[in-house]
């Protein structure tokens, strides 16, 4: 009785983990990112070693975890920065402009490290620290010393990551899901024939930073809640054709006020499982519904009968892809190929401690629901899905806006937003019509060396926005 209402107390606190809750797991900085579910069965693989992810359970989010030697072997150990160490760090790095240092006399002939393999294995096997290791590393290089301080640094860093590896416990929300499905493997966060296309494209582009504009970027997500003014008490019509990425990031803005209602065309649904990571309350999940487009047209015609069979055949592919998807894994994302193998052991739960099952999002709207919004209308619409003819999706979908209600709506290229935009002007449907483009720089920002970084994605698509009228024909 007594874990029931500590468990209850823990979900109750966002910014603390229970047993059962999705958590995003950042590896050495964002060299691999892991969602992971938290049990006492669950595990997670670094390098060639597994270690239990129990020790994550009740912490807070944002803990720092490393590999450290344990009564029982090598496990997670909670990790906290001293304050000393990063006062020396930036005093190193201002006394280095004084310096006169440069690395043109060093040759990497692999020849500078006296210490072997097996010397380094006989320090793990009497017990020591990774961070021994390093330190031990650093003592028997022949040239770290000749080195700046900022190649100490990366030197420094590249031996942590992999003699001494952190785990940074991320709560997963709208940003850190969309960020780590982008950065990593945004084929997932796409749809359909996209999905499909990069999907093979990876077998042929090995590149860690694999991204194209088909996909949805954080800050083309946050300026979809935005320009479609989702507040509290809003009931928002959402098409998802990214894996429920834009489902989940409007119910958890909405934080179990009004309702989100996911259309699809056709028979079948689109997939929403990326729902279950956000971790939503019980109250939040009873407010997302799906409805068929059918159920909240007003009438039909020939058009909506064209686009619907559309949406059974792109169901079909959506279908089929999820089943590529599932044979590579579903829990970890990973940049290359290589990688790839290795999904099914990354993140693995034991059959008999599954607890803490995620409540199930996404049931059928009510009848009373679907006729109250058929009298008042919707007070937004947002579209994602870049596979659908966009014009003749949103004429079935505009009419069932209220008056002064804003839509917002995501494509990959300009020309099928402006011909909505040309479109939505001629019938005078709709006002402050505007096409916009998200630009996100990221930057490094640290002592004498904040820059661009080197390699980021092109753009992150367009987004029409407006704000519908009453016709007066």
């Amino acid at each position: 009785m007594s874990q029931n209402n500590s468990q209850s107390d823990s979900i109750q606190n966002p910014r603390v983990t229970w047993e059962g809750c999705s958590v995003l797991l950042d590896i050495n900085d964002g060299d691999r990112l892991v969602f992971a579910r938290l049990s006492a069965g669950s595990t997670l693989k670094i390098g060639n070693k597994t270690y239990s992810l129990q020790p994550l359970i009740g912490c807070p989010f944002g803990s720092l975890f490393q590999v450290e030697n344990g009564d029982q072997g090598h496990c997670l150990a909670r990790f906290v920065p001293t304050v000393e160490g990063n006062n020396i760090q930036e005093k190193g790095d201002f006394e280095s402009q004084d310096e006169i240092k440069d690395n043109r006399a060093l040759v990497d002939n692999n020849k500078a490290q006296s210490l072997t393999g097996e010397e380094i294995n006989a320090m793990r096997s009497q017990g020591a620290t990774g961070d021994e290791i390093v330190e031990a590393l650093i003592a028997n290089s022949a040239t770290f010393e000749k080195k700046t301080s900022f190649s100490q640094e990366k030197y420094r860093l590249k031996k942590q990551k992999k003699y001494a590896p952190k785990v940074l416990l991320r709560r997963p929300f709208a940003r850190s899901i969309c960020e780590a499905y982008f950065k990593k493997y945004p084929a997932r966060i796409g749809c359909a024939q996209l999905f499909q296309s990069c999907y093979l494209a990876m077998d042929a582009v090995m590149s860690r930073n694999f991204t194209c504009s088909q996909f949805l970027r954080v800050d083309a997500l946050s300026l979809l809640l935005s320009m479609a003014n989702v507040t509290a008490n809003s009931d928002v019509l959402v098409v998802d054709m990214v894996g429920g990425l834009l489902t989940g990031a409007v119910a958890e803005r909405l934080g179990g006020t009004g309702y989100v209602c996911s259309t699809y065309l056709g028979s079948t649904p689109y997939s929403i499982d990326i729902v279950r990571i956000f971790n939503l309350s019980n109250e939040i999940c009873k407010r997302i519904v799906r409805s068929p487009l059918t159920d909240l047209s007003l009438s039909q015609n020939g058009t909506s009968e064209q686009i619907h069979q559309q949406g059974d055949d792109i169901n079909m592919e959506c279908l089929s892809n999820n089943q590529i998807s599932s044979s590579v894994g579903t829990e970890e994302i990973t940049p290359t190929e290589n990688e790839k193998s290795d999904l099914i052991s990354e993140t693995t739960v034991s059959p008999v401690n599954k607890t803490g099952k995620s409540t199930k999002a996404g049931n059928k709207a009510s009848k009373q629901a679907i006729d109250l919004w058929k009298e008042n209308g919707f007070s937004s619409l947002i579209i994602a899905a870049p596979e659908l003819d966009l014009w003749n999706l949103l004429k079935d979908l505009l009419p069932l806006l209220a008056n002064s209600a804003p839509f917002a709506i995501y494509h990959q290229y300009l020309q099928p937003l402006a011909t909505c935009m040309h479109n939505l002007q001629l019938g005078k449907m709709a006002i402050g019509l505007q096409i916009s483009e998200p630009w996100l720089r990221e930057y490094q920002v640290l002592p004498s060396r904040t820059h661009p970084c080197m390699q980021m994605s092109a753009f992150g698509g367009y987004i029409l926005s407006g704000i519908k009228i009453c016709s007066s024909s």
